[in-house]
């Protein structure tokens, strides 16, 4: 029922190599038992092995048995196939060195837990180790003979126990992955040293799934980081066709596209593909433009690809490698130094384990050398016994890289420590993936042992460079760590060593899709292309981009901040004032003085003539009130120019209302004194003494009342400084709030109501005496005072920032200026240029004459 479950559930999906392999695996393993099940129900049946059994490549007996599957060879001959005929035995062909290193290394291990007297006391533990071939197929017969062992019948029932309690293997993750699936239905542990996939650490799938290897979750992701962590923004990337490349690759661009990081190509190289197919892949990268290349390929792959890339000259590249390759001494040689040399990658930490190279230097003699021991054999020498292994490099002898065999080595002593504990328990086999599970171990070197809950170990790596000693080969150094149990953003770190790049040198390689943008740039994405292609484009005015280089977005500066033209800094933004310095301010300051002045030059005039009968006549002690108050009116100008302070905002506004509240109470009671001295009926010698002490109350009375209303004001909402942003973006409009605009506007409606008295009252005595006619120039003073301030009004309520305060002041000036030139002036022309008319006959002459003639008629 659950073949077809899984059917029906596939059923309009599309089936891809991992679900295919996955089906055809179990619906293999259940017709052979429900076959065997048959057989079994049948007394007089006996139970046969289907087909021909599979034979170990090496092993040995003993109470304890750990399986092996190891790529020994690495290439099937391919064979042809008959539906007539039942196919011909796989023959595998290239031996594998390094993967025969990793056979040897798990005897020699199991070895030494042989010999050890405190783990498994007087229990042997045997092996049997297969041939997997680095394919899929070869992998499940290595698997099914693990289990089954090599005895064609089993009498009358098929039941049984597998003839190894787990298996150690393999080193591809695709041949892992069939191999789990098998032993995984009969709960046999797989632990693999060199499988990385992902994918085997889901433990729906894989219950019974461990390894001595970090996943490819964790190498991926480091991998981005290194690449972010060297600038590369623009990469290519190729894999192998399989499990271990498809989902490294897929998690490494996932990664990479988190980290800003694009591929421009992802090419996939499969084990089984035809020489044209590499060199198509050659030439993508020779044609792309990026200059690191991310490969994600395993060992017999990366070897295919050197081929072609040595053919067609592909150098120049910065290769950053997986660990499955990355530490490959045999890549490592002259011929490919020209491709490699400089790369960079992840691999396993390297470990040392004693003993190990006497081991495989015994084993290995006669393939080493070429001889034998045997004579008579044609074509092959016969070994004399004088030859020296230890002067012999190759791949099965060098325990200087010992990182992958490492982990077989741990995978082995795991096995032993599971099981040494299930016995010690008393229990059976079946319960052999618990005590796995629960390990926890160090070796000799002090390496500690455990898995986690996915059956994966810590995930830890060593970032290795491809650099030259002195001798002129090719070494791999130590040029970093990754440490995926740090925190976050500290996994990945540098130990400070230089680090020699593609180009034989210590500068770094630029890969980018388009240069860096400066800082006062931001990035433009062009239509059709990955992010990391961009073109830039300068900041808007008011942004910056104060980052080194490539800012995505440019930053708005505070709210009292600028751009500099370099759009790379905020700068404070220039506050706008009337100041003394600039050429407006010096003007009005120059005329405020210079009014100012020329009040003082009249009062002067004034106090020189004061006996005279014109000063006289003119009221002299109103008239130096006023003189005082138009000095006033002149010089509170000058408070409104500056930098506006919290003091010089509640000066200005004051000064100016009480200085010409002042003024004009004293033109005001000037006015109302030369109405009734004209109108009296009394005689005129007493007029003035009477209305003395009514002129002082009318001045203090009409400023007293301008001076209660700026105490309130000031008391309630007094102005203050005021920073505006609305009118200029790139400057800050500094100046004085009203606080209350009531307050304002009443001050200067008490001054307009004033003025509109002072000018009512001047026009109905304008039929005075002419030589006396005083209220004609103060109803000229009165109509220019009111044309400037009726103008005033819409000039002030328009003008943005320093010009408002420039209007105010000129209305002050101006208004000032009027009335200074149409009450003093003419006096002023009479007493300095006609003295001849200041007389209290010619002042008074033209009464008289009106007074004689007006008898006559009589």
């Amino acid at each position: 029922m659950r073949i077809f479950n899984l059917i029906l559930e596939s059923t309009g999906s599309q089936w891809n190599l991992k679900q295919l392999v996955n089906m055809y695996v179990y619906i293999f393993v259940m017709s052979l038992l429900v076959v065997m099940e048959i057989l079994a129900e049948d007394d007089s049946a006996v139970c046969e092995m289907l087909g021909s059994p599979e034979f170990p490549l090496l092993s040995k007996s003993g109470d304890i048995i750990i399986g092996g599957a190891f790529s020994v060879h690495s290439q099937i001959v391919a064979s042809s196939f008959s539906l007539s005929d039942a196919p011909d035995p796989l023959i595998c062909t290239r031996l594998n060195f390094r993967e025969f290193r990793f056979a040897q290394t798990m005897i020699f291990a199991i070895e030494e837990i042989n010999k050890s007297s405190s783990l498994l006391p007087n229990i042997s533990v045997g092996y049997k180790i297969f041939d997997s071939c680095g394919s899929t197929l070869p992998s499940t017969r290595a698997a099914m003979g693990l289990i089954n062992g090599q005895e064609r019948s089993f009498g009358k029932t098929c039941s049984g126990h597998s003839t190894v309690h787990v298996i150690v293997g393999t080193s591809e993750s695709s041949s892992t992955l069939v191999l789990s699936q098998i032993a995984g239905i009969f709960q046999i542990p797989v632990i693999s040293h060199f499988s990385t996939c992902a994918c085997l650490s889901n433990r729906k799938e894989h219950p019974s799934f461990f390894r001595t290897i970090p996943s490819d979750y964790y190498q991926s992701r480091a991998l981005a980081q290194l690449v972010k962590y060297f600038g590369w923004t623009w990469v290519g990337a190729v894999r192998s066709d399989n499990d271990y490349g498809n989902n490294g690759m897929a998690t490494f661009i996932e990664a990479a596209t988190k980290e800003g990081i694009c591929v421009e190509y992802s090419e996939a190289i499969a084990r089984t593909a035809s020489k044209e197919q590499v060199e198509r892949v050659v030439r993508v990268i020779s044609r792309g433009t990026a200059r690191v290349l991310i490969a994600f390929l395993s060992y017999d792959e990366m070897d295919a690809l050197l081929e072609a890339a040595l053919s067609q000259n592909l150098t120049g590249l910065q290769w950053v490698g997986s660990e499955s390759w990355i530490t490959a001494h045999h890549l490592a040689t002259m011929k490919y130094s020209g491709i490699l040399y400089g790369s960079i990658g992840f691999a396993i930490k390297k470990a040392k384990i004693a003993g190990l190279q006497d081991f495989l230097l015994q084993e290995f003699w006669e393939e080493t050398f070429g001889c034998s021991f045997q004579s008579g054999l044609q074509d092959t020498k016969q070994c004399s016994g004088s030859e020296r292994l230890r002067d012999i490099k190759n791949p099965f002898t060098d325990v200087s890289e010992l990182r992958i065999s490492n982990n077989v080595y741990k995978a082995v002593y795991a096995v032993a420590h599971a099981m040494h504990s299930m016995l010690k328990c008393g229990e059976n086999s079946e319960t052999v993936v618990k005590h796995i599970q629960d390990v926890n171990f160090s070796l000799e070197s002090g390496e500690k042992v455990y898995f986690d809950e996915r059956g994966d170990p810590a995930a830890t790596y060593q970032l290795v460079n491809w650099q030259r000693n002195p001798a002129g080969d090719i070494v791999f150094v130590v040029v970093g760590s990754y440490d995926a149990s740090l925190q976050n953003g500290k996994e990945f770190t540098m130990n400070g060593l230089n680090i020699t790049w593609v180009t034989e040198s210590f500068e770094r390689p630029v890969s980018v899709c388009s240069e860096s943008c400066p800082p006062g740039f931001r990035q433009a994405i062009i239509k059709g292309k990955p992010i990391c292609c961009f073109s830039c484009i300068t900041c808007a005015a008011g942004e910056i981009s104060n980052c080194t280089t490539d800012s995505a977005e440019c930053s708005p500066c505070p709210l009292e901040y600028w751009s500099n033209e370099d759009h790379n800094k905020c700068v404070p933004k220039v506050l706008e004032f009337l100041s003394y310095e600039e050429t407006m301010g010096t003007l009005l300051t120059a005329f405020s003085l210079f009014g100012a002045g020329l009040t003082l030059v009249v009062s002067f005039v004034f106090f020189w003539f004061r006996h005279t009968p014109l000063v006289k006549a003119s009221n002299s002690e109103l008239s130096f009130l006023l003189l005082f108050s138009l000095t006033l009116c002149f010089l509170c100008s000058l408070t409104f120019i500056g930098r506006p302070t919290d003091w010089s905002c509640m000066l200005r506004h004051v000064a100016f209302g009480i200085a010409f509240a002042l003024c004009i109470s004293c033109i005001l009671t000037k006015t109302i004194t030369v109405v009734i001295a004209f109108k009296a009926r009394t005689p005129a010698n007493t007029v003035p003494q009477c209305l003395a002490s009514h002129q002082r109350m009318g001045v203090v009375g009409g400023t007293f009342l301008q001076v209660l209303v700026c105490v309130v004001w000031l008391a309630l909402a007094p102005p203050f400084p005021h920073k505006i942003t609305m009118y200029a973006a790139e400057r800050i409009i500094l100046e004085c709030n009203l606080g209350s605009s009531i307050g304002f506007w009443v001050v200067l409606g008490y001054i307009g109501l004033l003025a509109v008295l002072c000018l009512i009252l001047a026009f109905l005595a304008r039929k005075l005496p002419d030589n006396f006619n005083e209220a004609k120039f103060i109803t000229f003073s009165m109509l220019i005072f009111s044309a400037v301030w009726v103008t005033f009004i819409p000039a002030y309520v328009s003008s943005p920032g320093k010009f408002t305060v420039a209007v105010e002041i000129f209305a002050i000036l101006a208004s000032s200026f009027g009335l200074l030139f149409c009450i003093f002036a003419p006096k002023c022309y009479i007493l300095l240029l006609k003295p001849e008319r200041n007389t209290k006959n010619h002042i008074m002459g033209r009464d008289l004459q009106k007074k004689q003639l007006s008898e006559n008629d009589k």
